[in-house]
């Protein structure tokens, strides 16, 4: 399906990751159109993967796109919070040698106006990346109390403006699509403000749809059984594309390793004691960024880090490591 034929972010990077681990199954937990699995699967003719998603269509499109490489791949619809039971029922018992994860809203779905996650086209609100899901959009926006909303605006959007925003918006209910949300929210932000960076309605409409999909709660849920499912020497992959995203993965990252000294801590103060044993190593202290012929091709790229760690074969001592 056309509709999910995007470019797959970092991909050169992605594979090169990749390539040392063992052979065995690569959990594709947000698989989209099948951009990075087609290009691991091509590089790799010992892995084979299990592609997940939320999203009905992109299950189809995987499908339709990862074909051509037969019973070497399997996909199936849900979020990467029960990733778990998902290898469990589909993973044929197949040793997990690397689990991807590419957060975020696709180029698809952006791109698709009826999908309600832009401000850029007219549509209903919904933003729902499972269509199945209750809650969507038009929930958030027209009946959660003002503050409640001022809370998810302010915490996903980072948004310096969010009581303003949330006051108008409860002020023009019902709001019922994306252009008069939009209006909505550039209206309620100072005209100074407005002149500046991007849409102003754009932190607006991520905080709204990383509350109508439970993004962040997903991420931490998905990371968590991740670390428990790769084998020995498998990898793990996170592509973030904002800094709440990226600050969860890079935190996860840095317990599971031990290596405290790699958290951001402020200065002055004394370095805590790492952790007991390390579960995996660091495959990335900072994270990697997509080069500049990339970003050129594909600009929605240009926010994209990868993190990656690798799984130890047993858990490490730290300190008796560093001695």
């Amino acid at each position: 399906m056309e509709e999910f034929g995007h470019l797959p972010v970092m991909g050169r990077e992605v594979v090169e990751l990749l390539l040392p681990a063992p052979a065995g199954l690569l959990v594709d937990c947000t698989v989209g159109g099948g951009g990075h699995a087609s290009l691991v699967l091509e590089a790799r003719a010992d892995v084979q993967v299990l592609g997940i998603d939320r999203d009905a269509r992109a299950v189809t499109a995987a499908r339709a796109r990862l074909a051509r490489f037969g019973g070497r791949v399997r996909v199936v619809q849900g979020g990467f919070e029960g990733i778990g039971g998902i290898v469990e029922r589909h993973g044929e018992g197949e040793r997990v040698m690397g689990i991807l994860m590419d957060l975020g809203v696709s180029s698809p779905q952006l791109d698709r106006a009826e999908r309600g996650f832009s401000y850029r086209y007219d549509a209903p609100l919904d933003m729902r990346m499972d269509i199945r899901q209750d809650l969507s959009a038009a929930e958030v926006v027209n009946e959660y109390d003002e503050a409640r909303l001022a809370g998810v605006i302010a915490s996903f959007g980072e948004e310096r403006f969010a009581r303003r925003i949330a006051h108008a918006i409860v002020a023009a209910r019902p709001v019922l699509t994306t252009a008069r949300l939009a209006d909505v929210v550039r209206d309620a932000i100072p005209a100074a403000a407005r002149r500046r960076g991007p849409h102003p309605a754009r932190r607006t409409f991520q905080a709204i749809r990383m509350e109508v999909n439970r993004e962040l709660e997903s991420l931490e849920a998905g990371l968590d059984e991740s670390v428990h499912l790769v084998g020995p020497e498998g990898r793990i992959l996170v592509l973030a594309y904002h800094s709440l995203e990226d600050r969860i993965v890079k935190g996860r990252f840095t317990e599971w390793s031990g290596d405290r000294a790699a958290a951001a801590e402020p200065r002055g103060l004394p370095v805590p004691a790492p952790a007991p044993a390390a579960m995996v190593r660091l495959l990335t202290r900072r994270p990697l960024r997509p080069a500049a012929d990339e970003v050129a091709a594909n600009p929605r790229a240009e926010s994209a880090r990868l993190r990656a760690v690798e799984r130890l074969a047993a858990p490490v001592d730290v300190i008796d490591a560093v001695a």
